[in-house]
């Protein structure tokens, strides 16, 4: 464990204490951080977890019907947890032009977090992927282990789509590349809410009676991040070696309700960089879409995730 994990793994009085924060990150783009410690954390890895775009760390801390989230489920489990507000978002400082923040720029602010406190585990959620690609590749030492919830996939196998709005609009239901949108880069994206429920609260598991505590959690969002994350004129995050990463644990997993998310397309991902597709259908688990981390049956697969880590020695 570095140095600053073990500063901030317990206070100086030896009294526990359930969730202090920090900032880490770039000096143009810092982040803010809660750190959740845990009981076992002399032993075992810490466990960074990103959110992806629209959201904010707090998608970890609770879940929208008031259960606890995966943060501190992973804390209890003995492991430090660290939660992440992309530049930004939530209590991460206000990105001096958030219409145009990279997918790179995030990546190299999570870059500085892992390398004060790793090796770590870095769970990472759809758009948050290739940034945990990227930083695999060019910080090994502090990754030592990938968790891939529904994990966008390095630009490098994904189709370079047109930089042309109509062109791309008749491209939006096409499961195949993710359901894909081009958005202009002269201001933040605002999501509605038909946008919500039919890509992210779309699933049978999803606890739709704190349907508005959810939306209410769901914050602006870069265009360029939008456009990058889809590959539009081929500006989407690479990698610049899948070899790299042969030798780092990954897992990715994946729900059987993730509109942009089909089976075809993660198992893809996986093979491409070597890691664990894990089918949530596969293991007796159904109804999942894009939130499993929020969904009714959130504990079930923090349990399952814990389980691969822990039989990995990670």
């Amino acid at each position: 464990m570095s140095s600053l994990a073990s500063a901030l793994a317990r206070p100086s009085s030896g009294q526990r204490v359930y969730s202090r924060a920090f900032f880490s990150g770039t000096a143009q783009n810092p982040i803010y951080v809660d750190h959740l410690p845990g009981k076992e954390a002399a032993r075992t890895l810490p466990v960074v977890m990103v959110h992806g775009g629209c959201h904010t760390g707090q998608c970890y801390l609770a879940t929208p019907d008031g259960r606890e989230g995966w943060a501190p489920r992973f804390a209890a489990a003995g492991r430090d947890v660290f939660v992440v507000d992309w530049p930004g978002h939530g209590r991460s400082p206000a990105s001096t032009d958030l219409a145009r923040l990279a997918t790179q720029s995030i990546a190299e602010s999570l870059r500085v977090l892992l390398e004060a406190i790793g090796p770590a585990i870095l769970l990472v959620h759809s758009a948050s992927g290739p940034m945990a690609w990227w930083i695999a590749e060019r910080a090994p030492h502090a990754v030592a282990g990938i968790l891939g919830i529904a994990p966008g996939a390095p630009a490098n196998i994904l189709a370079v789509l047109p930089e042309d709005p109509e062109e791309v609009a008749k491209l939006s239901h096409d499961i195949s590349l993710g359901c894909p949108v081009m958005t202009p880069e002269d201001r933040p994206v605002m999501v509605g809410e038909a946008f919500i429920r039919s890509f992210w609260a779309n699933a049978p598991r999803f606890p739709a009676a704190a349907f508005d505590q959810y939306r209410l959690s769901i914050v602006p969002e870069s265009a360029r991040l939008f456009n990058e994350r889809f590959n539009i004129g081929g500006r989407g995050l690479r990698i610049a070696n899948p070899e790299a990463l042969k030798d780092t644990p990954i897992l990715i997993m994946t729900g059987d309700h993730d509109p942009r998310h089909p089976r075809a397309m993660d198992k893809a991902t996986a093979q491409h960089l070597g890691a664990q597709f894990l089918w949530l259908p596969d293991e007796g688990i159904s109804g999942n879409g894009h939130m499993p981390m929020i969904e009714d049956n959130s504990d079930l697969i923090a349990d399952r995730l814990l389980r691969w880590l822990g039989e990995r020695s990670l």
